[in-house]
């Protein structure tokens, strides 16, 4: 039996999509990109520095990485903040050993409660960006647009006054937006945001308040989804980005720029039986000819000024 051609009759009904966020495109189409110095891959590395509430909420899902046991969770709890503690140290020495110039994903409750982290990061001069305010705090329908706003509005603000950077940045909490979220974002002064994976190559995307920058954060070769949530060795994972960097570098070199995203949290591959593993991959990317360092916001204006 037929479908009733209605069926494929409603709003925003597209090429290649179903809304009107962004013009759709294929990669290959787009105009190449170079990035400074001839450089051929921007490496991206993204370091999640993340507050768990003790007694979460949960609400609208227990996010991930966040307490499973019955309260009190100490046992996770703790682990995450070894990362604040002790595996972010290791990770800063590892940067600056081969020239890493990461950005920093933060919590905003956590830049409340560990000023030495945030003034840690301030010292070195890299780049901060907004987490959110804290890992339970969840960007979802559910919160209505005004209650939503609140919470984006009080992230940013606190983070900016604390840090002293015009923070321009955002990553969700565990990546979840309620349809009001990019809008939000922009209207309190976010230039980019690392929420989509839906690209190797940021694009523009349309708000109430102007346009932002989809800077997408890869999920494939993130350490927690590829150690914990696929259960792929250490071994695996650097081989992975290994590969990745290959790949791209190889494709950059007959299609223009690109970028190589590494998101990577500090109470998991900061770990004394993993962090050598970090090394491993941070020292085989760093080595290829073509790489640019920079933070995700240099990366974003210099391929904004090539658009």
């Amino acid at each position: 039996m037929a479908l009733d051609k209605d069926y494929f009759d409603y709003p925003h009904r597209s090429y290649g999509m179903d809304h009107d966020r962004y013009e759709w495109s294929m990669l290959s189409d787009r105009k190449p990109v170079q990035w400074p110095d001839g450089n051929k891959l921007a490496l991206w590395v993204n370091v999640p520095l993340q507050f768990f509430p003790l007694n979460q909420k949960g609400e609208p899902f227990k996010v991930p990485g966040g307490m499973t046991m019955p309260y009190p969770d100490l046992r996770h709890f703790s682990l995450r903040q070894y990362g604040n503690r002790i595996g972010i140290f290791r990770f800063l020495k590892a940067f600056d050993k081969y020239g890493i110039k990461p950005t920093f994903a933060m919590n905003t409750r956590l830049a409340e409660t560990n000023p030495y982290l945030l003034n840690t990061i301030k010292d070195r001069g890299d780049e901060i960006s907004c987490h959110g305010y804290h890992m339970d705090a969840i960007h979802w329908s559910g919160l209505g647009k005004d209650a939503e706003n609140e919470l984006v509005a009080k992230s940013v603000n606190i983070l900016r006054e604390l840090s002293g950077q015009d923070i321009k940045g955002w990553l969700s909490p565990a990546k979840n937006e309620s349809a009001d979220t990019p809008d939000l974002l922009a209207a309190n002064g976010i230039e980019y945001f690392s929420d989509w994976v839906n690209d190797d190559m940021p694009y523009q995307f349309r708000t109430d308040s102007g346009e932002l920058t989809a800077m997408p954060l890869s999920t494939e070769i993130e350490d927690r989804f590829v150690i914990n949530g696929n259960m792929h060795s250490e071994d695996s994972w650097v081989e992975q980005v290994c590969d990745a960097a290959d790949f791209l570098l190889a494709e950059a070199n007959s299609q223009g720029g690109r970028i190589l995203s590494i998101n990577i949290h500090p109470w998991l591959m900061g770990q004394p039986h993993r962090i050598a593993k970090l090394e491993k991959a941070l020292d085989y990317v760093s080595s290829l000819d073509g790489i640019w360092h920079a933070h995700a916001g240099e990366i974003r204006e210099s391929w904004l000024s090539q658009q």
